[in-house]
Order: C-alpha cells, then sequence, then structure tokens
C-alpha cells in the first residue's frame, strides 16, 4: 500500500502523524511511505531523517492525495484539501465529526473511507488512540490554567499552590476519564485543592484510592457543580462521550456565580465544548472572557508540545496504521472490532450512529458495508 504521512496546516499545529521509525516500520512491512516536505520539522524530525526511514519526500499535499491509498494526518482535513480526496481513499486520523459538519458532508461527497482515531475502542470501551493525547491535553489543561490565573494575563492573581499561610486555589475538574484524572493530578501536583467530578461511583471509589490527599472525588450533579463553581479559582472541562458531541454542562447563568478573573479550560472543545459559552480558540489567540472568566479553548492543546505529542501518538497509532494497510480497511475491521469501530464514513455512508444523529443524517450499519 501507498501511505501518505501529510504535513499539518492546522493553525500552530507542529504535530506529524508519524515519526522516522513509523516510517522504517512500514517500510519493512512492504509499504511506499510518502512524506510530505517538512511535515516533521515542527517536531524536531527532518526530511533526512525520513528518507533513512525509507520514505520518498515529496513536495505538496496535493501530490501525496494524488498518490496514496491511505492519507494520514493528526488533525481533520481543512477545508483547503476537502477536493483533493478521492474516492476509496483511506483517510486515517482524528476527524471529530460530530462537531464539524462542513466536513462530515465533505466526506461524505467525496466517497472516501474515514476511519477515526478517536472512535477506535478497545472492549473495555477504553479508546486507544484518543488516550495519549487525552493524557498530555489534560495535563497542559492544569498547566495553562494555572498561567492564565496571572493578573498579567487576565486572571485573578491566584498561585495555584498558594505558600505557607496563604490557601492554595481551588481547581475544578469535571470529569473522571483520562482527561479528568491527568488534569487533576498536575493539579495536584501544582498544589491545588482538587475537586474531581464524576457521575459513576464506581470511578469514584477507584479515583479516591489513586488520587493524591489534596483531590477529593466528588459525584457531579448539577447543584454540586453550581456549588463548586463558586469556590473555583480553575474549571476544567473534561468530558467526553465517544464520537459524539460534548453536552454543556456548565450553562451562561451558572458563569454569574462564578469569581472575576477565574479561569476556565475547555478540553472537550474538540467536540463542541461541555462548557455552554466555549468557542474553539488556537495557540496564537488562546483565550477570550465572558462575564469575568477567562475561557481557554484551544482545540489542539497538544500541538504545543509536539514531541512528546507525536512520539506518544505514534507509538499508539502505528499498529492500527500497520493493520489497515497489511491487511487493506475491509480485511482489518472483519478481523479487528477496534478498527471497525474506528469507520465513520465510507462511500458517502455514515456509518457511525453518533455523527449521524448530530446532523439528522442517515446511518447505515458498518456491517451492511461489510457484507
Amino acid at each position: 500500500m501507498i501511505v501518505g504521512i501529510l504535513k499539518e496546516i492546522k493553525i500552530a499545529e507542529n504535530r506529524v502523524c508519524m515519526t522516522p521509525a513509523g516510517v522504517e516500520t512500514m517500510v519493512h512491512n512492504n509499504h511506499k511511505v510518502l512524506v510530505e516536505k517538512n511535515a516533521g520539522k515542527g517536531s524536531g524530525f527532518t526530511n533526512k531523517a525520513y528518507e533513512k526511514a525509507g520514505a520518498v519526500i515529496v513536495s505538496s499535499a496535493k501530490e501525496i492525495f494524488k498518490k496514496a491509498d491511505m492519507v494520514m494526518h493528526v488533525k481533520e482535513p481543512q477545508p483547503s484539501e476537502y477536493d483533493l480526496i478521492r474516492k476509496d481513499q483511506i483517510v486515517f486520523t482524528y476527524l471529530h465529526l460530530a462537531a464539524e459538519e462542513k466536513l462530515t458532508k465533505a466526506l461524505i461527497k467525496a466517497k472516501s473511507v474515514n476511519i477515526a482515531y478517536e472512535t477506535i475502542q478497545k472492549a473495555d470501551r477504553s479508546l486507544p488512540l484518543l488516550t495519549p493525547m487525552s493524557e498530555v491535553a489534560g495535563r497542559m489543561a492544569a498547566q495553562e490554567g494555572a498561567n492564565y490565573l496571572q493578573m498579567t494575563k487576565g486572571g485573578r492573581g491566584i498561585l495555584l499552590g498558594g505558600v505557607p499561610g496563604v490557601e492554595p486555589g481551588v481547581v475544578v475538574v469535571i470529569g473522571g476519564g483520562v482527561v479528568g484524572i491527568n488534569a487533576a493530578q498536575m493539579a495536584c501536583g501544582l498544589g491545588g485543592k482538587v475537586y474531581l467530578m464524576d457521575t459513576n461511583l464506581d470511578r469514584l471509589r477507584y479515583l479516591r484510592e489513586v488520587m493524591p490527599s489534596n483531590c477529593f472525588p466528588v459525584m457531579s450533579s448539577k447543584p454540586k457543580l453550581r456549588e463548586l463553581l463558586k469556590k473555583a479559582d480553575l474549571v476544567i472541562g473534561a468530558v467526553l462521550i465517544p464520537g459524539a458531541k460534548a453536552p454543556k454542562l456548565v450553562t451562561r447563568d451558572m458563569l454569574k456565580g462564578m469569581k472575576k478573573g477565574a479561569v476556565m479550560v475547555d478540553v472537550a472543545i474538540d467536540q463542541g465544548g461541555c462548557f455552554e459559552t466555549s468557542k474553539a480558540t488556537t495557540h496564537d489567540d488562546p483565550v477570550f472572557t465572558v462575564d469575568g472568566v477567562v475561557h481557554y479553548c484551544v482545540a489542539n492543546m497538544p500541538g504545543a508540545v509536539a514531541k512528546t505529542s507525536t512520539l506518544a501518538l505514534t507509538n499508539a497509532t502505528l499498529p492500527y496504521a500497520l493493520e489497515i494497510a497489511n491487511k487493506g480497511w475491509k480485511k482489518a475491521c472483519r478481523e479487528n472490532r477496534e478498527i471497525k469501530l474506528g469507520v465513520n464514513i465510507v462511500d458517502g455512508k455514515v456509518t457511525y450512529s453518533a455523527v449521524a444523529d448530530a446532523f439528522g443524517l442517515k446511518f447505515t450499519s458498518i456491517d451492511k458495508v461489510l457484507k
């Protein structure tokens, strides 16, 4: 199979979807790998390193889309790429389609095979290709939130860990999954008083056992959330429904009771955000203020730590990319349920129910497509 590694073109996105070591593995398995010129530059990987690994460096994304059987990205295809996607071409990347109606319709029109990193799911319901970036984003959420609490950044002027004789800042993390637990761990490490909210009692019991003593797992409900928001210096939204739009848990009305200069970090922004007042921002212009509350809603947070993120992402995605390339996407789906769950759109048919539901589109079972 010819596999194309594209350069990221989303604003301030420095990651690349495969390292030279990953390319070497693909080439060793008799696949041809095309790498767009300077695709790895932002992550510290040179064209020469990719060539040494066996890749062919090509000058443009257009050439990769024209020649490759499978194209790989980190972020979702951008509008300038929509018309380059060919019928039956495999697009393997983060898609987050439930929050992207224009992209969804473009992929339907292209009649390509679209496999989303974020909906590949194991039998235990874990999301192996979302997990590494969720770990990065969760840790960054606490780090960035603490940064924007500084008065020079528009925040309340709170040092999250306090100092002797001064109480620490209060952090509320909504969601006890991968993002939430990493955000809470980092916030605890910075010395904050952390409330970690979830609706699953078994999960709360687990969190109580494994989290530091300055973390307080609590059952999530609207009244409890409203109560904690009034105390919060930093709020981190870390909820996820795989492949679907995030629920709006913090309403505009709730902001009225919050402290002026408090900071909210919405890690769920890729899926539409879990704060009613959220809108996607970029690393170049990361924050805005609503009712005196600072909002940080960068849609590709891990892109700021591209080297770490690229290495972690390749570790997770390479086995699946290799299986798809070795077997072809249909056989890979028939033999690996995890990959089958990753297929969102095929030949103009929406095969992931949460995406169909988000836009009122017809849903077609992937099993029907594979017959």
